[in-house]
């Protein structure tokens, strides 16, 4: 059971990741990012009370799903900021392999996570296999920014802080921990999102013919507001993302962390299955391979 709920979470972050990716190439990505977070807190709240947790007051299982949060805020402004320079060949498969590499290493050698050898070895299968999956056709003429690696790495990092101390949190307290998750990852995009969004705004040029002293109008607000329909998209984006992290966090009661945060890693592959199946796309070589190689990495865990 735990693996079909970390499997599900990866088919829900694939989805989330292909609509975040496409919606930060159109609007601003730190108010793709808010917009998401504030869906997914919508969501959790409403969702909160089915599973049976009273509602919490501080609490240690509150704040690791706090601390979970900054992960996911951090991570996910360096996710978008990357897909929006157009690197998104290099901070995907950088950030999906950090994003689970060092969760793996955490787990190991800090919580006594100890895998079957097959899931040790389905989880070195894995590693690379969502390298080679997430790869994408390069663009001619795609600029391949230095920052590019960077984004990759702090998105990664985010999301292992995300798994990590999301996975703290006992069963008693239900998926408060993923709501509180919400709030902080809110407060973080937005301490993020408003110099960069008060920035673009003194940096719009005024209309021709407007007094010097005149406020720019709609001309400088217009980058700093994300379009309704953006906007519905975006927080769509953060409810889907939002119960994915429900179903990792129910896995890992069900299972070890190292399995539960490989397993819902997968979530590159979503994308690449989801273009063969249904948009009759062709994958390429190395994405075929890395895609057989995830089955593979799946079939040995999930025997593990």
């Amino acid at each position: 059971m735990g693996a079909l709920l970390a499997l599900a979470s990866a088919a829900c972050y694939g989805v989330a990741d292909v609509t975040g990716g496409l919606l930060s190439r159109r609007a601003h990505f730190a108010l793709v990012a808010l917009a998401g977070q504030a869906g997914g807190l919508v969501l959790t709240l409403l969702a909160a009370p089915a599973f049976g947790a009273a509602t919490p007051a501080l609490s240690p299982d509150v704040a690791w799903g706090a601390l979970s949060g900054v992960g996911t805020g951090a991570g996910m402004v360096s996710l978008y900021r990357g897909v929006s320079r157009g690197a998104m060949s290099v901070v995907v498969p950088v950030s999906a392999v950090a994003g689970v590499a060092l969760p793996v290493a955490v787990g190991a050698l800090l919580l006594g996570d100890r895998p079957s050898a097959p899931a040790w070895l389905g989880i070195l299968v894995a590693v690379p296999a969502l390298w080679l999956v997430s790869l994408e056709r390069s663009r001619p003429g795609a600029p391949l920014l230095a920052g590019s690696s960077l984004d990759g790495l702090i998105a990664g990092a985010g999301i292992a802080l995300q798994y990590l101390a999301l996975a703290q949190a006992r069963p008693s307290a239900g998926i408060w921990p993923v709501t509180a998750g919400r709030v902080t990852a809110l407060a973080v995009i937005a301490a993020i999102a408003v110099p960069l969004l008060a920035a673009r705004r003194r940096s719009t040029p005024r209309p021709p013919g407007t007094p010097a002293g005149a406020s720019p109008g709609a001309a400088a607000d217009a980058p700093a507001l994300l379009p309704p329909r953006y906007a519905a998209g975006a927080a769509a984006t953060g409810m889907i993302a939002a119960l994915a992290l429900v179903l990792y966090l129910l896995a890992t009661r069900e299972q070890l962390v190292v399995i539960a945060v490989v397993l819902s890693s997968l979530y590159p592959a979503a994308p690449v299955v989801l273009g063969l199946t249904a948009l009759g796309e062709r994958p390429t070589r190395l994405q075929a391979a890395g895609l057989c190689a995830a089955a593979a990495a799946t079939g040995l865990i999930t025997a593990g």
